[in-house]
């Protein structure tokens, strides 16, 4: 049986959710689907409005959530001059614009890829663009520019592996040189999808290295999707710690690769350890570490505010237990290799019930100790459905 919690646990974790903050993707509002198609919701976001409405309502329900990431040629439909625009509607619904996410992806002049393409027309679009997306975190008093990358080849010999790093190299430096002290550039990878054969970024130490040549003010993003089977992805965090180069997270879950599921559906240890690793570098170091959290999750079929919520909520609880390790006790059982114990004291924190104490943390704050149920109770969906459902209609029939 697990032993209650005493005071100064308590008051552990109230700390640790005080100064914990998760941004939201406004991607993650909108129908999404797979290759083979969309499911559309009736209460799904259809305008940049509607999606800065929906990441308002996971705030007011969870109190943790006060920016939104922003995709720029999906949120800005009038490109740059939508900014003010953009700004104000967040304001509206009680949030701020977050990182900035560019699109160099979809553009059919990016078919052989963007900054490491081999045609310099593609390199300059994406090169405009990239600065253009500087111009609106300048705009909106964004911190990050968040950078993923889908270049990359699907047949060997087909380009020069060696030539388009220097082509990122050259470009990200490029960019880089527009940023303010500020700000910061967070460089994503992955390591395959959509290029099969070769991705210009693939691993945490491409972007390291890349980050690195760009400049002081680039960092690493670690999405938790992006890596294979059986990649140890605290350990990756713990280095990139280590080394004062870890910006931020994109967090999901998955089953088989880039899955996109909810955060913990799967294995919510690994959440856990992740965060462990964090809280164990800031007990080391005594220094608060300066990273961006933020999710990154494809909602086909579940209601797409619930599941916000959801991982949320989830996020919540994992920092809270995080909070609990005995970093003091742990190390002891470490430095005499007493394996048996320093397992058991990283899982006594695990396996806390800490949901009494973040409801009692919901409470001080004057929110709904659970925000799923106050969420379900409060008629949004319904609303939303009235209000959406004859522009999500419309999108079916076009779509079929």
């Amino acid at each position: 049986m697990p032993t209650a919690m005493n005071s100064k646990q308590q008051d552990t974790i109230l700390h640790a959710l005080d100064s914990f903050a998760i941004e939201t993707p406004s991607w993650g509002y909108a129908n999404t689907g797979t290759r083979f198609g969309k499911f559309q919701q009736a209460s799904a976001a259809t305008t940049t409005e509607e999606k800065l409405q929906d990441a308002g309502q996971v705030h007011h329900f969870t109190g943790c959530c006060p920016t939104v990431a922003v995709h720029v040629l999906w949120d800005f439909p009038k490109g740059t001059a939508s900014t003010a625009e953009v700004k104000e509607l967040a304001g509206k619904y009680g949030v701020r614009i977050g990182a900035i996410n560019p699109n160099v992806f979809q553009d059919q002049i990016y078919k052989h890829g963007s900054l490491g393409s081999p045609d310099p027309e593609a390199r300059a679009a994406a090169m405009k663009h990239l600065l253009d997306c500087v111009e609106i975190q300048n705009e909106t008093g964004s911190r990050d520019l968040s950078l993923w990358f889908a270049d990359g080849t699907n047949f060997p010999g087909s380009s020069s592996i060696r030539q388009r790093r220097r082509w990122f190299e050259e470009g990200l430096r490029a960019v880089h040189q527009k940023m303010s002290s500020g700000q910061r550039m967070l460089v994503e990878y992955k390591p395959f999808e959509p290029a099969f054969y070769h991705t210009d970024i693939a691993d945490w130490g491409m972007a390291y290295l890349l980050a690195k040549t760009a400049g002081p003010l680039a960092r690493v993003l670690v999405d938790t999707g992006h890596h294979y089977q059986a990649q140890n992805i605290e350990q990756i965090v713990a280095w990139l710690l280590a080394d004062g180069v870890l910006g931020g997270f994109h967090f999901n879950d998955r089953r088989y690769a880039d899955d996109d599921l909810t955060m913990g559906s799967i294995d919510p240890y690994q959440v856990f350890r992740i965060f462990y690793e964090i809280a164990a570098y800031e007990w080391e170091t005594g220094s608060r570490a300066d990273i961006a959290y933020m999710i990154d999750q494809s909602h086909n079929l579940k209601n797409k505010v619930e599941e916000m919520i959801q991982t949320v909520c989830f996020a919540q609880e994992t920092v809270a237990k995080a909070a609990l390790v005995d970093h003091a006790t742990l190390k002891t059982h470490q430095d005499n290799c007493d394996l048996v114990a320093a397992e058991e004291c990283l899982k006594d924190a695990f396996n806390a019930d800490v949901r009494p104490v973040v409801q009692e943390w919901r409470r001080s704050k004057g929110l709904a100790p659970d925000p799923l149920k106050a969420f379900r109770e409060s008629g949004f969906t319904a609303s939303a459905e009235r209000a959406r459902g004859a522009k999500n209609r419309e999108a079916v029939a076009s779509y079929a």
